[in-house]
C-alpha cells in the first residue's frame, strides 16, 4: 500500500487558503461561527492535503451556492419558515455537504494510484450542489411544488417537494460541479473519457433525488401549534413558539438527510467506476 506524500509547503498554503475562505464566509454572512470553524477544518483537508484540483471543485461548490443562498431573499420567506435553518450555514450544514468529500481526500492519501476517491469526491459535491441549487432556484417557480412520492401540491419549502424549476436547478448544479471536476481531472489518473462526466452528473442528480425522497417519506417533521404549520424547525419555530414532533424518524433531521444525499451519490459513482474502470 503506497501513501501519498504531501509537502509542508502545500499544507501551510492550504491552511492559509482555508482561513481566508472561512473568514470571508463569516464576514459575508455565508457562515455562522460554527460553520466558519467547520469550513476551516474541511478546507485544511481539501486545500492542504488534496491540492489544486480538489480545491477547485470545493470552491466551485461553495462560492456559487453561497451566492445563490443570498439571492431572491424576498421569495424565500415562506420556505424559511418551514426549513430547519436559514441561508447562513452552521457546522452541521457544512459537514453534511462536505464531510463525505473530505473523507475521500483522506482516502486518496492512502490509495493515490486509483481514481475512485476522486470520483467519490466530485460526486459528493455534485449532489450537494444539486440539492442546494434545487432549493435556491426552485423558489422562482410560479407554481407550488408537488410531493415526490404522491404528486400532491404542498407548501413551498416542504421536505420532498419538487418542481420543474427546482429540478432544472438541481440538474444545473450537478452539471456545474461535474463539469468542473471533469475539466480539472488530476493528471496522474490519465485523460478521462466523456462518459465519466455523465457519471458524475448522474450521480449528483440522483443524490438530490435521494434527498427529496427521504424528505418526503422519513425525514423528521415538527408542528408549530401557534402558527398551525408543519416545519423542520426544532425546538422553536420562527415565531418563537415551541414545536412538536409529529412524524418521520426522530433522529433524521435535515442535516442527516443532506449527508445521505452526498453518500448515495458517492457510492453510485464508486460502484459504476469500480465496475467500469476509468483508467
Amino acid at each position: 500500500m503506497a501513501f501519498l506524500a504531501v509537502s509542508s509547503f502545500q499544507i501551510c498554503l492550504g491552511g492559509l487558503l482555508a482561513f481566508l475562505v472561512a473568514f470571508l464566509g463569516r464576514r459575508l454572512g455565508w457562515l455562522d461561527i460554527t460553520g466558519a470553524l467547520a469550513a476551516f477544518g474541511m478546507g485544511m483537508i481539501v486545500f492542504g492535503l488534496g491540492g489544486l484540483a480538489w480545491s477547485v471543485v470545493l470552491l466551485a461548490f461553495f462560492v456559487p451556492s453561497s451566492l445563490l443562498s443570498k439571492l431572491f431573499k424576498g421569495r424565500k420567506i415562506d420556505s424559511e419558515k418551514y426549513a430547519a435553518k436559514g441561508s447562513r450555514r452552521d457546522s452541521g450544514q457544512v459537514l453534511a455537504n462536505g464531510g463525505v468529500a473530505s473523507f475521500f481526500v483522506l482516502l486518496h492519501l492512502v490509495f493515490p494510484a486509483t481514481s475512485l476517491p476522486w470520483l467519490g469526491f466530485v460526486a459528493a459535491f455534485a449532489a450537494a450542489n444539486a440539492d442546494t441549487w434545487a432549493t435556491e432556484i426552485g423558489v422562482l417557480s410560479k407554481s407550488a411544488p408537488v410531493l415526490l412520492t404522491t404528486g400532491k401540491r404542498v407548501a413551498r419549502g416542504t421536505s420532498g417537494g419538487i418542481s420543474l424549476v427546482g429540478t432544472l436547478g438541481a440538474a444545473a448544479g450537478a452539471a456545474w460541479v461535474a463539469g468542473v471536476g471533469w475539466l480539472v481531472w488530476p493528471r496522474p489518473f490519465g485523460v478521462t473519457s466523456a462518459w465519466v462526466l455523465l457519471l458524475l452528473f448522474a450521480a449528483g442528480l440522483a443524490g438530490s433525488f435521494v434527498d427529496s425522497w427521504l424528505g418526503a417519506t422519513v425525514q423528521r417533521v415538527n408542528y408549530c401549534p401557534a402558527c398551525q404549520k408543519e416545519t423542520e424547525k426544532f425546538p422553536l419555530h420562527t415565531c418563537g413558539g415551541p414545536t412538536q414532533y409529529v412524524r418521520g424518524w426522530l433522529w433524521l433531521d435535515n442535516d442527516r438527510v443532506n449527508l445521505f444525499c452526498t453518500v448515495s451519490a458517492a457510492l453510485l459513482a464508486l460502484l459504476v467506476g469500480g465496475v467500469f474502470p476509468v483508467l
